[in-house]
Order: C-alpha cells, then structure tokens, then sequence
C-alpha cells in the first residue's frame, strides 16, 4: 500500500494558477491526478510513468495543467494555469498499477485524501 498526501489547494480567481503536490511513501510506476466535483464522476486529469516522459491529459486541461514527477522525492506536482470556475473540484493524488487505461479509477489502488481547489469567477 502507498500512502499519498496531497496539499496546494485553495481558492483563486479564473485565470489564476495553483501548484499541487503530492508525497508518496514509496516508489510508484504510474501516478495520476484525479479530480470529482459535487454530483459529478472521478475524473482523469493527468497522469505520468517512471521517468516522468510519458503523460498524458484529459482534453479539458490540455495545454493549460503540466503533471510532473521527482522520483528521488517520491513526489508527484500537478502546475495548473488559466484556471476556469469548472476546474473547481476535490483534487486526489492516485497511485496506479501497470495495465488498463490511465483516466480509470479503477486502475489505481492508493488515493490520497484530496485537496479542494475552488475558481472563482
């Protein structure tokens, strides 16, 4: 089991930015960003594998969120920028294992807690 603890979150205004960060306990071969606002589904946000050159992206925060990983610090960041009101939802930090589409959750064992970001229009 992998324990995740995510923080960064908070409140801005859109077209603001925000820099989430996750500490893992151990090394992980896949770690994902997932996010669920009130009412809706878990959703992929982005993901990266060992070595941090393989990512991908949802399409609704292509070109706008960057997912990065330090191994050495068993640490996972998601950079958000041009922020929108519907990015505002509980952020989680998901821990995955080899196999199965990255965007579902049901491919990921460990889970953080979840930090909320709320944008503001």
């Amino acid at each position: 089991q992998v324990q995740l603890q995510e923080s960064g979150g908070g409140s801005v205004q859109a077209g603001g930015s925000l820099r989430l960060s996750c500490t893992a306990s151990r090394y992980t071969y896949r770690m994902g960003w997932f996010r669920q606002a009130p009412g809706k589904e878990r959703e992929g946000v982005a993901v990266i594998y060992t070595g941090g050159v393989i990512t991908y992206y949802s399409d609704s925060v292509k070109g706008r969120f960057t997912i990065s990983r330090d191994d050495a610090k068993k640490s996972l960041y998601l950079q958000m920028n041009s922020l929108k009101p519907e990015d505002s939802a509980m952020y989680y930090c998901a821990a995955g294992r080899p196999g199965g589409g990255w965007s579902d959750a049901l491919n990921y064992d460990d889970w953080g807690q979840g930090t909320q970001v709320t944008v503001s229009s």
